[in-house]
């Protein structure tokens, strides 16, 4: 039997297992009232968030482990035993299928000391067994082998002992999310009106989307709300960051009028989604190759005018709290948090299953020409957040609040794209995200409420 830990106590709420002596003393778990430090109605933000160690330790309670964060793509997993690792925070997973064909993810954590079960990035298995002292898993979970089993005493039950389970694993086109939340919002329900602009990326046939080029991994000096705040809501950043990238793709060397003075919207979410993408035709983004296959009529028939001249022309977006996507460039990527000053980024290349090999190669190549670890527009943006989380641990500098003030007021329901939208040019899908984040961080989670 797996099993679903309550965090507050240690103790199994999947299982009748006691906890013998073990209590948690509740001062490992003192939280901090974040009202004064982010003012989302005024545009303001106290760069503590970003700095703080206790700050980041009530982040993982309260804002990751209630959260729907991404786990993987369906199309890693072909056949049962096969399996991905990752993390949810700081907690790593396995996501495996099982012999049902049914996508689980597990803590990879032993049950007997705490080691990884399972060190693989990825493969196929039968079983998960820790190197430490040989306790073996099944794909359901269950302790299944024990050396020197005879040794333990006879109220000792395997089934008592299996992997901690994440309670609660759904895909949406493909994307499998996971929350440690035992009664969430369905994941559909938490994406909300988001939804309608990640279809502009997941949805252009029946056929849906594939992974092609495995999963790239680096690691940045720079707290992981910095990255994710501007997949949802930074296109002023494009003309001065990426000016030198923007001129290499340029044939005339220099951007087009049609670049430098975009149009388009800002998605704002109540659940801090963002997303943001001009709606010139001119400024559609990808490879030559891709934009000559595409076809614009098809997509304009199955999604509609509004997603094919907003955010399929470009654009950028995340689900909060940590995944974002790039649509034309078909980049999806997880910001891992390892620290309050430093994050893993994980990305993927996605393509429809639909593309010939040489067109998803095209994207492919594209995709890391760019937005690679080593990619034009990737490098400037990672110089950014690191430049910003190196000078924010000074004392007057932490103290020195950060703008957040363009757009204030410009949101409103056009009734073109759903939900409410601001200008392209604004920071308000930025003051939802930290405005949401505030408000997870000022909730109790499941794990610290009473039990009834």
């Amino acid at each position: 039997m797996t099993s679903t830990l309550d965090p507050a106590t240690g103790c199994e709420s999947a299982t009748a297992t006691p906890c013998g002596a073990l209590r948690r003393p509740a001062e490992l778990a003192r939280n901090i009232d974040v009202s004064g430090l982010v003012d989302s109605e005024g545009g303001l933000l106290d760069r503590a968030i970003f700095t703080d160690h206790q700050l980041y330790k009530q982040e993982l309670r309260r804002v990751f482990a209630p959260s729907w964060l991404f786990l993987a793509h369906t199309d890693q997993f072909q056949k049962p035993g096969d399996f991905f690792t990752t993390y949810m925070g700081e907690d790593p997973v396995i996501v495996t299928m099982d012999k049902n064909r049914r996508i689980r993810a597990y803590l990879n954590s032993c049950r007997h000391r705490g080691a990884r079960v399972c060190r693989a990035d990825f493969g196929a298995t039968r079983n998960f067994t820790c190197t430490y002292h040989g306790w073996a898993y099944d794909l359901d979970g269950k302790l299944v082998s024990i050396p020197n089993q005879d040794g333990y005493p006879q109220s000792f039950d395997t089934g008592d002992w299996g992997l901690v389970e994440v309670p609660h694993v759904e895909s949406y086109h493909g994307l499998i999310f996971g929350t440690w939340n035992p009664q969430p919002a369905s994941l559909r329900e938490y994406l909300g009106d988001m939804a309608w602009y990640m279809d502009a990326m997941l949805d252009h046939d029946d056929a849906g989307t594939t992974v092609v080029g495995g999963v790239h991994k680096w690691v940045l000096e720079g707290n992981w709300k910095l990255a994710a705040e501007q997949f949802a809501t930074d296109w002023y950043h494009v003309n001065m960051s990426h000016a030198s990238a923007l001129m290499v793709l340029s044939p005339e060397k220099k951007p087009k009028t049609e670049i430098v003075h975009r149009t388009g919207r800002q998605y704002v979410d109540p659940n801090g989604h963002g997303a943001g993408f001009p709606v010139h035709p001119r400024n559609r983004f990808n490879a030559q190759q891709v934009h000559d296959w595409t076809d614009y009529d098809a997509l304009r028939e199955r999604l509609g005018d509004a997603r094919v001249e907003g955010p399929l022309t470009d654009g950028h977006a995340t689900v909060f709290p940590n995944f974002s996507y790039l649509p034309v460039i078909g980049t999806i990527r997880v910001w891992h948090p390892k620290g309050p000053d430093r994050m893993e980024v994980w990305s993927w290349t996605v393509v429809d299953k639909s593309m010939p090999p040489e067109v998803r190669e095209a994207q492919r190549l594209y995709n890391l020409r760019t937005f690679g670890p080593s990619g034009i527009f990737e490098q400037d943006d990672g110089e950014n957040w690191s430049e910003v989380q190196a000078i924010s641990n000074g004392f007057i500098t932490n103290r020195v609040p950060l703008n957040y003030q363009m757009g204030i007021g410009s949101e409103q329901e056009d009734g073109r794209f759903p939900g409410k939208t601001s200008e392209l040019y604004s920071d308000a899908a930025g003051r939802a995200f930290y405005g949401h984040w505030r408000d997870l961080m000022n909730t109790p989670a499941w794990h610290e409420k009473e039990k009834r």
